[in-house]
């Protein structure tokens, strides 16, 4: 198809003859297990040395924690006010890669408007100062792009143009611009193209359950059957899910709720906006505007006991957030607002000093367990870098000596043209693809109110290596908002049924 990169198509076709290549015995240099954002990048890092790379995961796509995240790739602020401040750093970097070179069709600036409040007093106003001062000498260090500038300061009349429900007693606010993401989803399944692309083997619904450095046993989920793969080196990408793997890694995982709004609760903010959690100096629930046109506040950061494959957004989660967003507007949001609702678990590394989740290091961390390499904490933005650092030490016990090239790769819808007349959601969500995607299907949503396109249906079976209804659901969004979801049903019954 014309704009699509070649060798990136991930069908159902390529899925069986990659699986019965390595039921065969086919061996190869890296096993990865796990296919969410740190999976997919070690195995485009991987595959782009020229390393052979087979990629397993037990669901799909993204069907973790890299669905439910904040939807920013951001420089770090939050974890400058927590002292990271090499966290804050590599944030930066790394945010400027994707939108410089990695994937500037995915990430697009965002203004975020940080309101100063009577409630905050001189040491909050001055911690604050001192927050952006260093954010933007990270900022000139790192060497930002233009369309990413400094902070400045905006007066109450400007701060509330942008957010109009804010209280009307502010003082004015910084205005700070920083990367969102058109949708973390999509950001995983460029990754996984680019690296198939590469001459990755990107495997779903083939489930890992014994690894060793060897290699592992898998199930292939969809025929029931059960085989080895052997491999030079394994690594564990499972986020939250590791210890089901590998023994010997202590765990926090942590959750970060959000619920989705109708704009017009917030009187159709153009920019986003944070208001400080009472009683804290790094902690803020934020309102950040969609590209599908809702409102997303965000975010607990609440250490959790047990690990769900969905984590629930419980009433106390929804109370918190929807009631410290609302201590800075001039009237509350309520749960009448509320149209969706998702969690994700940070797999954050644990500690013995028993700190809270809130303060434990979003650094991610590389661990040998048995010589199997083992990947966790760290965050979206810095993916690339997690991806790049477990490579280096699988480069090494391999003795392939090829540096990564992941810094200025651009991601498949990254390069080529983009055709304006084309839907304004395509353009966003596929980039050089978008005519690719259009050529697949009716150019209109799948139902009313739901803003899919029937097409993107089409390319997430054709292109996308989505299996069934619910890897499309994930494919298009339509997990986010229930009612979203139950009008499109019957369509994607239809039509994913019969591309089956």
């Amino acid at each position: 198809m014309a704009g699509t990169v070649t060798g990136s198509m991930l069908t159902a076709q390529r899925r069986e003859s990659d699986l019965e290549t390595l039921r065969q015995g086919t061996a190869v240099d890296v096993l990865v297990i796990g296919g969410g954002i740190t999976g997919v990048g070690v195995a485009l890092d991987a595959a782009t040395r020229g390393l052979s790379v087979a990629l397993v995961e037990r669901h799909d796509l993204a069907a973790g924690t890299s669905r439910w995240s904040s939807k920013l790739a951001h420089g770090g602020l939050r974890y400058i006010a927590a002292g990271q401040l090499g966290v804050a750093w590599e944030s930066a970097v790394e945010r400027n890669y994707l939108v410089r070179s990695i994937a500037p069709h995915l990430v697009k600036p965002m203004r975020f408007i940080i309101p100063s409040l009577p409630v905050n007093g001189i040491a909050d106003r001055m911690a604050a100062r001192a927050g952006f001062g260093i954010a933007d000498a990270l900022r000139w260090a790192a060497r930002t792009p233009a369309e990413l500038p400094k902070t400045g300061w905006v007066d109450p009349g400007e701060a509330r143009a942008l957010a109009p429900t804010l209280r009307p007693d502010l003082r004015g606010g910084y205005l700070h611009v920083d990367g969102a993401l058109e949708d973390d989803a999509r950001l995983v399944v460029a990754v996984a193209r680019t690296a198939a692309a590469n001459g990755a083997r990107i495997v779903t619904h083939c489930e890992a359950v014994d690894v060793t450095a060897a290699g592992a046993t898998v199930t292939d989920t969809q025929a029931g059957d059960r085989f080895d793969i052997r491999a030079g080196a394994v690594v564990v990408a499972a986020g939250v899910w590791t210890g089901g793997l590998v023994d010997g890694v202590q765990l926090q995982p942590s959750k970060g709720a959000h619920v989705l709004v109708r704009p017009e609760a917030l009187d159709h903010p153009t920019a986003a906006f944070n208001i400080l959690v009472p009683g804290t100096r790094n902690r803020f629930v934020f309102a950040v505007p969609r590209p599908d046109g809702l409102v997303q506040i965000g975010l607990t950061d609440d250490a959790v006991d047990h690990v769900d494959d969905e984590p629930p957004v419980t009433d106390a989660d929804e109370k918190f957030l929807l009631d410290t967003l609302s201590s800075g507007l001039a009237r509350p949001v309520t749960s009448g607002d509320v149209v969706g609702k998702f969690a994700g678990l940070r797999p954050l590394l644990g500690t013995a000093s028993g700190a809270s989740a809130a303060d434990i290091s979003r650094r991610h961390a590389l661990l040998d367990r048995d010589g199997v390499v083992v990947i966790v904490g760290g965050k979206l933005t810095t993916y690339r870098r997690m991806a790049q650092d477990a490579v280096d030490r699988v480069c090494r016990r391999l003795e392939h000596n090829r540096p990564t090239v992941t810094r200025t790769l651009p991601l498949v819808g990254a390069v080529g043209h983009v055709d304006g007349e084309l839907p304004e959601r395509l353009c966003r969500r596929f980039g050089a693809e978008a005519a690719a995607v259009a050529a697949c299907g009716p150019l209109e949503p799948l139902a009313r109110g739901v803003p899919a396109l029937k097409c993107e249906v089409d390319w997430a079976v054709a292109a996308e290596g989505a299996l069934d209804r619910a890897d499309v659901e994930r494919r298009l969004r339509l997990d986010v908002v229930p009612e979203w979801r139950e009008s499109a049903r019957g369509y994607l019954d239809e039509t994913v049924s019969s591309s089956g």
